[in-house]
């Protein structure tokens, strides 16, 4: 058991989130990023799978065919694609679902995140691309949230933070803008359908 290792690690990890996620412009998604991880069903596992150089989740999954606290986490948080599934009402099949881009806009701060926690002095603007590659994530996640995590990946290895988180943020603000946009029509809506 390692729960103060498991601790400083995770609190490691939100603090990354809490930097990156001011900067693409969405500081409070930063500051209330994995607040799962301290319920007793992930902390606890992730205090006894822990190994510092890897998400506790792998080493608890080897161990028993599955992870309890991954279930948990992926159930409670949003910026995970896994949270984005439903079932299509086509095809009565479960399915991915398009992440907001706010939630995609955390995910990629999580990635970079963990990518900076788990690598530490190896890290490398490359290392959360070729993580997205490496894995099946591309393969399961909806296509255009696959496309635009892609991107925002691409940019960071291939330009540099600087210009990917403004590529992110740009796209949080296009997103905000476009939200209100369709709230001010269906009130507008509702107004002329009452009267």
């Amino acid at each position: 058991m390692h729960p103060f290792r498991h601790l400083a690690t995770v609190c490691r990890h939100r603090r990354a989130v809490r930097r990156i996620a001011r900067r693409v412009g969405i500081p409070w998604r930063g500051l209330t990023h994995d607040l799962s991880k301290f319920s007793p069903t992930e902390f606890w596992a992730g205090a006894r799978y822990w190994q510092g150089t890897r998400s506790p989740n792998e080493e608890e999954r080897e161990e028993l065919g599955y992870s309890l606290a991954w279930m948990h986490h992926k159930g409670r948080n949003r910026h995970h694609y896994e949270y984005w599934v439903d079932i299509d009402p086509v095809t009565r099949l479960y399915a991915p679902v398009e992440m907001p881009v706010a939630d995609t806009a955390e995910m990629f701060c999580d990635r970079v995140a963990a990518s900076r926690v788990y690598r530490g002095a190896a890290y490398s603007d490359r290392d959360p691309l070729d993580y997205f590659l490496r894995g099946h994530a591309k393969d399961i996640m909806h296509p255009a949230t696959a496309a635009r995590l892609s991107l925002w990946l691409t940019t960071l290895a291939e330009e540099g933070e600087t210009k990917a988180f403004a590529l992110v943020r740009a796209a949080v603000r296009e997103d905000k803008r476009r939200r209100r946009e369709q709230k001010r029509a269906r009130r507008k809506a509702r107004r002329t359908t009452s009267q």
